[in-house]
């Protein structure tokens, strides 16, 4: 359970202001058509940290425990650090119009995703818990808690939540996860 819900509350924190995040809201004004961006963010996401979960489950099957828990533990930290750096978004991310609103949406979501701060997450997330499921349906879920609303509410929103403090919130929790990893919190799992 810990890991699903650390999952999930990490991506939601770190997603608030993330470039997919603004794509969300650059679809929903384009499109005008929630459903099918919400089920395109949700398929793309589900694609996505499904192969991060996968890469992170696997990283721990070829590195030993005590280099596990450093290669962890300064990954969080780093992942504190760029989570308090601006995301900045490049709206030809959002053109494959051809495909529909849905195909658009899970193309741009994929790509957009691809080596972001929330993948990256998912990866460490799925080698410090060794749980592939959890961690991957909590950070779908962290995912979904962030950007339904931006697709859902879009300009009404936006200016309203106060980006700074929730990365620096983000970035203190992936803090706190690096120092406790690199102290030994992990020796339950086999770090």
């Amino acid at each position: 359970m810990d890991a699903f819900l650390i999952s999930t509350g990490i991506v939601a924190l770190a997603e608030i202001g993330d470039k997919t995040q603004l794509l969300a809201f650059i679809l929903a004004a384009k499109f005008r058509k929630p459903v099918p961006i919400i089920l395109g963010v949700l398929v793309s996401t589900i694609a996505n940290h499904a192969f991060a979960g996968a890469l992170g489950a696997w990283i721990t099957s070829l590195v030993s425990p005590g280099t596990m828990r450093w290669v962890l533990g300064l990954s969080f930290i780093g992942m504190a650090i760029w989570t308090l750096i601006p995301d900045k978004f490049d709206e030809s991310e959002a053109k494959f119009g051809r495909f529909g609103v849905f195909g658009t949406t899970v193309i741009a979501f994929f790509l957009a995703e691809m080596g972001d701060k929330t993948q990256v997450a998912t990866v460490a997330l799925a080698a410090q818990y060794h749980a592939f499921l959890p961690v991957v349906a909590g950070t779908t879920l962290g995912m979904m808690i962030a950007n339904v609303p931006a697709v859902l509410l879009g300009d009404r929103i936006a200016n309203r939540i106060p980006v700074r403090i929730v990365h620096g919130i983000a970035a203190l929790i992936f803090a706190i996860l690096g120092v406790a990893t690199l102290l030994g919190a992990g020796k339950s799992l086999g770090y």
